[in-house]
């Protein structure tokens, strides 16, 4: 509970100090701002991890993608010895086909020099009889051709010429079986000759199809080979891809950290510069509020002989001076307009970064706060000088002559209501039913100031939608 023995003639210099200190608590503590929540900021170590994956990877990459080349390499010196060998078999089929035509062709020449040569001997044959023939006839058959005939000639004159003729037509038939003999042997020669090219034209066949079995066998070979060597390209080809993928995947995260990271830096420097104004704000209302001599006459008239709300014996704390009760009632503002709300919104902004004390807080400043028997003892607000959220709208709308009940339910009663989507500048935002769970005075743009909770500060902050009350109490109305 609040020490209300101590004399009150300090209380001005103590909350002038207070605002002070106030402006000085919001520069070291950096809260109070009215920021969206932070997004996530990669750490260094997280952007040189994801950096040092993208090295590994393109390392990986690049030795792959070196062997996928040699392995393409060596295909290619493949496809060309396999289509070299698959020429090769076709130049074997050619010489095969020449050969076995050669042979053939050898073949039938010996077929017809043989009988070339089996007709000569028959013409021989036939010479020979008819010659043998010729002369016994002339020798031995009766007739003018007859030997007989010639030597029974009448003159030995006719008789000679008979025998030259005789003579004339031996050699005749000797002439023609020489010829004979002559083409027989020619006929034998060339049938030599055609044996020899037959056995020639074998020879090259047999060579050829040896040729082309193994043209064959190679082609075969070439192509067994290349369809290993295919599959194993094909599986570096595929362990490339998949390197590939985990390279980009790789960069992707770190393109992501580094966005996320830009993200960050952006939200940082809009938190700094925000942070920055809402500083500059809070001196300005500090330095205001400050020399508002006449906010805090006003303020301290209201507190002057109140009994704090924290006071449940009924004897006054100073003795023959009894306390008046707080009005039940709010009073009525003793300035108006824009000045007023305008000394509310100073009042409460020169608290800034002062820290949360669950019951503290009066018209003259921050006080001692309470024990609850709970989560504000855990965070020990009973030892802690701050204010609770009622304590600082009281606070507030002191310095305008306005007295306020320590209780945001009371307080969501203590003016006019208007709809809060209508809200402006200097009204109080409730939350729970009857406004019984927080208060908070809006500052416009979509912030307010509040002091949230045990363990927090009083802190600018973006009005929260969820569980506010539908209307708004605004005191200032003219």
């Amino acid at each position: 509970m609040r020490n209300s023995g101590k004399s009150k003639k300090s209380r001005p210099l103590r909350v002038a100090a207070g605002l002070l200190i106030a402006a000085v608590l919001l520069v070291g503590t950096g809260q109070a701002l009215a920021v969206p929540p932070p997004p996530p900021n990669p750490s260094d170590q997280d952007i040189a991890r994801a950096g040092a994956a993208v090295d590994s990877g393109v390392t990986e990459v690049s030795g792959l993608v070196n062997e996928v080349a040699v392995a393409d390499q060596q295909l290619q010196v493949l496809d060309d010895e396999v289509a070299r060998t698959r020429e090769e078999v076709n130049k074997a089929l050619v010489d095969l086909q020449n050969a076995r035509d050669t042979a053939d062709a050898a073949a039938a020449h010996v077929t017809d020099t043989l009988q070339s040569l089996a007709a000569a001997g028959d013409q021989v044959i036939r010479a020979r009889s008819d010659f043998d023939d010729f002369a016994t006839e002339a020798y031995t058959r009766p007739g003018a051709t007859s030997m007989v005939s010639y030597l029974s000639a009448a003159t030995p004159d006719a008789a000679l010429d008979r025998a030259q003729v005789l003579d004339l037509v031996s050699r005749r038939q000797q002439s023609v079986l020489d010829g004979l003999r002559r083409a027989q042997i020619d006929q034998g020669n060339r049938n030599s000759e055609a044996r020899h090219a037959k056995s020639v034209a074998d020879t090259a066949a047999a060579d050829a199809e040896v040729k082309k079995d193994a043209a064959q066998n190679a082609v075969t070979a070439a192509t067994a080979e290349l369809d290993r060597q295919t599959v194993q390209r094909n599986v570096l080809q595929q362990a490339r891809d998949a390197a590939q993928g985990r390279l980009d995947a790789a960069r992707s995260t770190v393109s992501g950290l580094q966005d996320q990271r830009a993200v960050w830096i952006d939200w940082d420097r809009q938190r700094k510069a925000e942070e920055a104004a809402i500083r500059a704000a809070a001196a300005a209302a500090a330095a205001r509020a400050a020399v508002d001599q006449a906010a805090r006459d006003r303020a301290a008239t209201l507190n002057q002989g109140s009994r704090p709300h924290t006071q449940l014996e009924a004897t006054p704390s100073t003795p023959g001076k009894p306390k008046k009760p707080k009005p039940a009632k709010p009073s009525s503002p003793s300035v108006h307009g824009s000045a007023a709300v305008e000394t509310v919104v100073d009042r409460a902004m020169s608290q800034l970064g002062v820290t949360y004390a669950w019951g503290g807080g009066d018209e003259d400043g921050p006080t001692l706060g309470i024990r609850d028997g709970g989560v504000a003892d855990q965070h020990g607000d009973y030892k802690k000088v701050g204010f609770d959220c009622s304590g600082l709208m009281l606070y507030a709308f002191a310095g305008i002559g306005v007295a306020l009940p320590h209780y945001s339910g009371y307080q969501y009663n203590a003016g006019t209501r208007v709809p809060v989507e209508q809200r402006r500048r200097g009204d109080m935002l409730f939350w729970g039913a009857g406004g019984s769970q927080h208060v908070a005075l809006y500052l416009g743009d979509g912030t307010m100031i509040e002091a949230p909770q045990s363990g927090d500060v009083v802190k600018v902050s973006p009005v929260r939608t969820g569980g506010i009350m539908p209307y708004a109490v605004r005191i200032v109305t003219g």
